[in-house]
């Protein structure tokens, strides 16, 4: 869902200074959560886009949702002041936090030509996935905001509602992606998301349509899994794909995902991206949230 935020509003946060951020561990303080709420509810119909955002996110059929803050972007520019109303908009979904103790909250996502390919910050496909599939606690959120998209035109998103996928599966596939028996990637200095997770089943609930999907489509050629599983795993792959959504994010583009009922990923960047300069490349900064204990989405 792409929310458009009102023009009213839009004026008021233009001239709303927000605070400086402050950290409690990884996570972002309690007393910058009320101040930024403090500040915003006073705006003009900022409660009701708030509530859009959490129906799009959590409320029937939901699990994404694209705020349209390209205005406030070209009004601001990309630095702390427009960072902190990103900040302020994904603490009213959740509890913003760093799971990278390299970054203090967001993380850059540039272009490297010479890294893999297949990364998020590499040039190719970046097949579906969760983020920190292999943690006990992944992030119940994980949130892109575009400062540059591709400026030779490639690299859409790509969203996918994996319970729809994982439904038209045969039941014998879904018994055995319910097996503990997929394991991926390396784990280590993490905060706020639990222990390592290995083996793992890609369904990890109890109940049809509840938990995570712990899915990455990277386990099929860099983990070595039985034949069975390895099938049942591709299996949802091609029905990801074939139940996929995909945009363009545009600047100022904030991309909030549900990882408790999407996976994301990206289509290859155009080629040519050796020729752009760095400092013209895609560019996206990454911020995780934590679902406050009881809540829907929380682990």
């Amino acid at each position: 869902m792409f929310i458009d935020i009102p023009s009213e509003l839009e004026a008021a946060l233009i001239d709303l200074p927000l605070p400086p951020w402050g950290l409690d561990g990884s996570f972002l303080a309690k007393s910058t959560l009320e101040r930024y709420r403090t500040e915003l509810t006073a705006t003009p119909r900022f409660e009701e886009t708030a509530g859009i955002l959490r129906h799009a996110l959590t409320g029937e059929g939901g699990g994404y949702a694209v705020l349209r803050l390209g205005n406030l972007s070209k009004a601001l520019g990309a630095g702390d002041r427009f960072r902190r109303l990103a900040t302020a908009f994904a603490a009213e979904v959740a509890v913003p936090f760093s799971p990278f103790p390299r970054w203090p909250l967001w993380k850059d996502i540039g272009v490297k030509v010479d890294k893999d390919p297949g990364r998020s910050s590499g040039i190719g496909y970046n097949a579906f996935h969760m983020d920190l599939v292999n943690a006990t606690r992944p992030p119940d959120y994980t949130t892109l905001l575009c400062v540059r998209p591709d400026p030779l035109g490639g690299g859409p998103s790509i969203l996918s509602d994996a319970h729809a996928a994982v439904a038209r599966l045969s039941e014998d596939s879904r018994a055995l992606l319910a097996e503990l028996a997929y394991h991926y990637g390396t784990f280590f200095d993490l905060f706020g998301v639990g222990e390592e997770y290995k083996p793992f089943p890609i369904l990890d609930g109890s109940d049809p349509g509840e938990g995570f999907i712990r899915f990455t489509a990277k386990m099929l050629e860099r983990s070595e899994l039985g034949q069975a599983h390895t099938d049942a795993a591709r299996e949802l792959a091609e029905e990801l794909v074939r139940g996929q959504v995909s945009f363009m994010l545009q600047p100022g583009d904030y991309l909030i995902v549900n990882q408790r009922r999407f996976l994301h990923g990206r289509e290859a960047l155009h080629s040519g991206q050796e020729t752009v300069p760095v400092s013209g490349r895609r560019l996206l900064l990454q911020l995780f949230l934590r679902a406050p204990a009881g809540d829907g989405s929380a682990a």
